[in-house]
Order: C-alpha cells, then structure tokens, then sequence
C-alpha cells in the first residue's frame, strides 16, 4: 500500500455562539494515502466543509480547534508557526472553494490570480509567472486561455470560474487537493466535465484528492474510499465498493435507498425526521431519533468504532461486538 500522506486523528472543531458551545466537527479520524481519493460525504450542516477547513487550519472566530491532530508529510499542521503553515496552504494542500466568486478577488484578472499563487510560493519570476499562467488555463481546458488570463471572474461562466480555481489549486502540484462541493450551483453537463477534470489532474500530477460532497453518485464515479459524515463525526468509512455493496450503519443504508432510480412512478425513499441541532444533541447515538433500529444502548451511550476488516469501519451499537443480531440489517 502507498504511504500515509495525510492522517487526521480525533479532530475536534467547536464555535462558541449565545446559545453555547456548538461542536461541528466531533473526533473526526481519516487517512488519506498517497494518489488516493477520499470522499467525505453527508447531508448540509454535517461537519464536512469545517473538517476541510479546519485541516489548513482556516476557521475562523468564533470557531476554534479544540483536540486532535493533523498529520501531513510527518509534520502536524496544527502545532506549526503561521509562517510554515502559509508555505503548507498552495504548495503542500491545494483548496478548491464552493463558490469562486466569493474566492476570487473580483478586480483582479483571472491570470494575475493563477500567477501569484506561483510567486508568492517561490515557483516563478514575474514574466514566468505569467506564462505558467496561461498553460495552467490550457491545462483545465479553457478555449483562447491566452485572451482568458486576462478576464475578470464576473465575466467567466460558472464553470470556467471553477476551472480558475483548480488552476490556482494545482499551480505549485501540491501532492494533496482539497475540492469542497466543486461542482455546487452547476448544470449536469458542466458538473460531469469538472469531476473529469479533477480525475485528469489527479492522474497527471499524481494528485491525492480530499472529495467534499453530498452527492453519492460522485463518490462512486470518482472515489477510492469514502468517509459517511453525521452530526459532526464520522460513522462509517470504507472502500467504495465495499459501502454501496454492504453498508451497515443505518444513516449510510437510508441514504443509498434514497438514490433516484426505482421502478418508474414508485415513491423516492426518505430518512424519516430532521439532522439534530448540533448545540443540544442527544446524549447516546445522534441518528437513534431517527433510526428503524433504535435500542435502549442507542440513548444512553455514543457506539465506539468497530473494525470490520477490510478498512472497513463502523460507529453502530448493531454492530459492536458486545452485541448479536440475528440476519442482516438493511433498509
């Protein structure tokens, strides 16, 4: 197997708000190896942007990391000075953003935005810089990128906007790519041509990538492994294959039969209730409100993770060993 480039252990990320503390991201633990892609997937407010964010260290107040540690290339990142942490940011971790216009400085040409990446990292000169510029461009499939290197983002449709931002991502071949919710706000067509794109730069630069999304079709079209994200923890992770085939944790099982694409005029299935409030979650299992399964162990206490083999793991008091279930559990 490949060498561990980036270990996340027992992140804890909270913000301090007047109505108490908030715990977004809860004990997060994940290893991302070396040309691997991980995709980290969950519903809107499950912890998954905070996570990224909190790996590079840019949360902001009245958030705070609070437990853990984040490993990448032996170093960890949360213990480092600002000064080595601003050589990680680009150079060692490339960010993709959600939304590029809010990103991109907007009275800045698209081409000065690649070029200063290069610079501010050492990797060209001015005149250089420029030139990279307009190759990184050609790189992500912009058509003219010459005259486009000179655009401002407003005058740029959606997707090429997101085409800068991988350009600016990939500029200094960071051996790791951050790509939260690439392709939100997207049309179909262009969504499929991005998760192209990043698969093509993955492979060409050898590229380990960190996939954000809440779209289960991406992560088995693109994804090595996958990480399922609830409340602000991590309840189930594994292979790809291995989870849509057999997934055990009943958060993962109901969003796999929600999928699109039963017998034409049948009803789409639906995870009964809501996500939690993360100020005030239940003192067991945060998804037991909401499960089919639920057990007395399910309020009293939070499941610790079970190993199943095959990097294949499970936070679930169905599936911890202490506990026999006759048959299989599914949806």
């Amino acid at each position: 197997m490949s060498e561990v480039l980036l270990s996340v252990e027992d992140l804890t990320t909270s913000f301090e708000t007047s109505g108490g503390t908030v715990t977004a991201v809860n004990g997060v633990t994940f290893q991302i190896r070396a040309g691997e892609t991980l995709g980290l997937v969950g519903e809107s407010g499950s912890g998954k942007s905070v996570t990224a964010f909190s790996i590079i260290r840019l949360v902001q107040p009245p958030g705070r990391i609070t437990a853990g540690r984040v490993v990448f290339q032996g170093r960890d990142l949360l213990s480092l000075p600002d000064e080595a942490l601003r050589q990680v940011r680009g150079a060692g971790i490339g960010f993709v953003f959600q939304e590029p216009m809010a990103a991109l400085n907007p009275v800045m040409r698209v081409g000065d935005h690649i070029a200063e990446a290069l610079r501010v990292h050492g990797r060209a000169g001015r005149a250089e810089a420029r030139s990279r510029a307009v190759e990184l461009l050609r790189a992500v499939r912009i058509v003219d990128a010459e005259h486009r290197a000179s655009d401002y983002p407003h005058q740029l449709s959606g997707g090429m906007r997101q085409r800068v931002m991988i350009a600016i991502a990939i500029a200094c071949r960071p051996p790791l790519l951050v790509a939260d919710e690439p392709t939100t706000a997207l049309d179909v067509t262009v969504q499929a041509q991005i998760l192209e794109l990043l698969r093509d730069m993955k492979r060409e630069f050898g590229i380990s990538l960190l996939l954000i999304t809440h779209d289960l079709g991406v992560v088995a079209e693109t994804a090595d492994r996958v990480a399922i994200m609830y409340a602000g923890r991590i309840v189930e992770q594994g292979p790809v294959r291995q989870i849509f085939r057999n997934p055990l944790h009943p958060y993962t099982q109901g969003l796999l039969a929600s999928i699109p694409g039963g017998a034409a005029g049948s009803r789409l299935h639906a995870i009964s209730g809501s996500v939690p409030n993360l100020s005030s979650l239940p003192v067991g299992c945060s998804f037991a409100p909401r499960c089919n399964y639920r057990m007395p162990q399910c309020d009293a206490s939070y499941p610790d993770v079970t190993d199943l083999g095959g990097a294949h793991s499970v936070r679930c008091h169905l599936h911890a060993p202490s506990l026999s279930v006759a048959g299989e559990v599914r949806y």
